[in-house]
């Protein structure tokens, strides 16, 4: 017996992944919190997405295997962490919004010095991977792979109550409810709109 889901976990349809991803852990290293809130993110059939357009270099890793970490950098200061999705060659990734933590406080806290109280920690995409200490290093990381220093656990119970949204801080595609978070949880990122 495992504590981690298998590779047909994520072979599935990115936004059937999502919602189920809701209350499982991720870790780096002795880091890690519980998954409060993600966003999905398509192929060639969503422009939100970076893989939009097709293959490049910096978005290979979307394209599978899936239950392997794409990782990429926004707003040249940032970085955000997807959980890869859809069969090996299509394109799909969940993007990692929020995370209630769990272990590794000690080593979150100086990693993430603007945070006032444990919910700064990791209530957004940038603050959980710098809390976490995930980076480019990261990219490709496969989540399964119990030598990996990026794990996903599976949950302890069973899945937790969801919501849905529009995703945020895009600007096209917006009408997509393609955002699930654990309402009432206070680390989720952003209340809905």
């Amino acid at each position: 017996m495992t504590d981690r889901p298998d590779r047909s976990f994520f072979e599935r349809p990115v936004t059937a992944v999502a919602p189920d991803l809701l209350g499982m852990v991720l870790a780096c290293g002795d880091r890690a919190g519980r998954i409060v809130e993600v966003e999905a993110y398509g192929g060639a059939d969503d422009p939100a997405s970076h893989g939009h357009r097709g293959r490049t270099p910096r978005n290979e890793v979307m394209f599978g295997p899936p239950g392997h970490l794409y990782v990429y950098f926004t707003y040249g200061m940032h970085w955000c962490a997807n959980v890869v999705c859809e069969p090996d060659g299509r394109c799909g990734a969940v993007l990692v919004r929020a995370l209630a933590p769990l272990g590794g406080l000690e080593e979150m806290w100086p990693a993430r010095p603007k945070a006032r109280r444990e919910r700064d920690l990791c209530s957004g995409p940038a603050k959980l991977t710098a809390a976490l200490g995930i980076d480019q290093r990261h990219n490709g990381a496969d989540l399964l792979d119990p030598a990996s220093p990026v794990s996903l656990r599976l949950r302890a119970s069973g899945p937790p109550e969801w919501a849905t949204s529009a995703r945020i801080g895009i600007t096209t595609a917006t009408d997509r409810q393609w955002r699930w978070y654990v309402p009432g949880d206070p680390n989720v990122s952003r209340p809905p709109r």
